[in-house]
């Protein structure tokens, strides 16, 4: 039986004797895989033949104290193997004591710790990583702040300016009001967006659990989720201040491939709320800016989203469909989410008008959203609601092939 034990200790383990000068006297096969040397290439060597040249002399001084003091050592220590390269052993050196009670040998036994030494070091990584990528969007988030502060302080000329070439005083009076609320807004948007750059850093726990568990697949995830959702964030920051900036140059492109982004960047939203979402679309080709499109879709879908819960849909159903009729792309978001009102359908592209709870929304979205479809696309935006079904339409003039 004893000779079993001493078995199974030497092939789960690796293990090395030595004399009381350090000079080696035994190893198992375990040893030998691991440092790339064979027993004869061992025995009778200083055990410094696997000690790497980056640790430092009073790690080893402290080892030699410990054991010669007939205590045992329990340590992490970084080896060099036969060709060069490192490995991490968990190390516990125990002297061996004779009948007058003198040491005879040490033996020493580990377990190859090497994979979890580069997991915590990969981690390690990847924070601070992180953490320079939430840095940087923090001053660039403070940057946009100010240039919108300071779009903001130019808003009342360019009001002026707009209703100088208005005659309709009712209507200039209007676009004034809803121009100056949102300039007094559009600063408190971009401080709003810090809190999910709080909310994101939580994604660290999930990467630090990940690289416990040694699921470096995971860990990667984890980490390239984070990074393309404060790339979204900044983007979208961008558009904001683009939206306002007089010169933003426009461009074709394809509004099946703006939905399709959209849908990409809420996969997971979709996902983790069980929304079915059918799609039929066409290749169409419009002028305009292509992220602000995808922004007024994002906006509906989550508005779509926002209702299910608030109303328990139980059976969450959007449909999207992108044809061409008239010369015009006309794009239908549907939805079941029990329908609008007759009595807030009307002002439901108003500014600041919402039916949610003030934490959850401010009105701004569908309001900015048809001012894109108008202003930046030169289409435009309604709603239809009934049977508990509504119906978003979006229509954009679809771009003159050139002959």
């Amino acid at each position: 039986m004893l000779q079993q034990y001493k078995n199974a200790i030497e092939k789960s383990n690796i293990i090395s004797k030595t004399n009381i000068e350090g000079i080696i006297t035994f190893v198992n096969d375990e040893f030998c895989k691991i440092s790339g040397y064979t027993k004869e290439e061992l025995i009778g060597k200083s055990h410094n033949i696997v000690r790497h040249p980056e640790v430092e002399s009073q790690k080893f001084k402290t080892l030699w104290d410990t054991i010669k003091s007939k205590k045992v050592y329990k340590g992490t220590v970084k080896n060099r193997a036969k060709d060069g390269s490192c490995f991490y052993v968990n190390t516990t050196v125990i002297p061996i004591l004779g009948v007058d009670d003198e040491i005879v040998e040490f033996i020493a036994i580990r377990y190859d710790v090497t994979k979890e030494v580069f997991y915590k070091k990969e981690l390690l990584k990847k924070e601070k990583q992180l953490q320079e990528l939430n840095e940087t969007l923090e001053l660039r988030v403070e940057r946009k702040t100010k240039e919108l502060e300071e779009l903001n302080h130019t808003l009342e000329e360019r009001i002026k300016e707009e209703v100088s070439n208005n005659e309709q005083k009712q209507k200039v009076m209007f676009l004034q009001s809803r121009q100056a609320s949102l300039g007094q807004m559009l600063a408190n948007i971009a401080h709003q967006w810090r809190q999910p750059l709080t909310e994101l850093n939580l994604t660290l726990f999930s990467m630090k659990k990940a690289a416990q568990n040694g699921d470096e697949g995971k860990l990667i995830s984890f980490y390239d989720e984070s990074k393309s959702i404060l790339k979204n964030m900044s983007e979208t920051i961008d558009d904001f201040t683009n939206f306002f900036n007089p010169q933003k140059e426009k461009h074709l492109f394809f509004v099946n491939e703006s939905i399709e982004e959209a849908l990409n960047l809420l996969d997971k939203m979709i996902v983790e709320n069980m929304i079915s979402v059918k799609v039929k679309l066409q290749e169409l080709e419009v002028l305009g800016i292509q992220n602000e499109l995808t922004q007024v879709i994002i906006n509906l879908i989550k508005n779509a989203k926002d209702a299910f819960i608030s109303k328990a849909i139980l059976i969450r159903e959007i449909s999207i469909t992108l044809k061409a009729e008239d010369g015009f792309a006309h794009i239908e978001i549907q939805d079941n989410a029990g329908g609008i009102a007759k009595e807030n359908i009307e002002n439901i592209f108003e500014p600041y008008f919402t039916t949610k709870h003030q934490s959850s929304g401010t009105g701004l979205g569908l309001f900015m959203s048809k001012m894109i479809c108008q202003k930046g696309l030169e289409g435009d935006l309604d709603v239809s609601s009934k049977k508990g079904m509504t119906s978003f339409n979006i229509k954009i003039p679809i771009a003159k092939k050139k002959r």
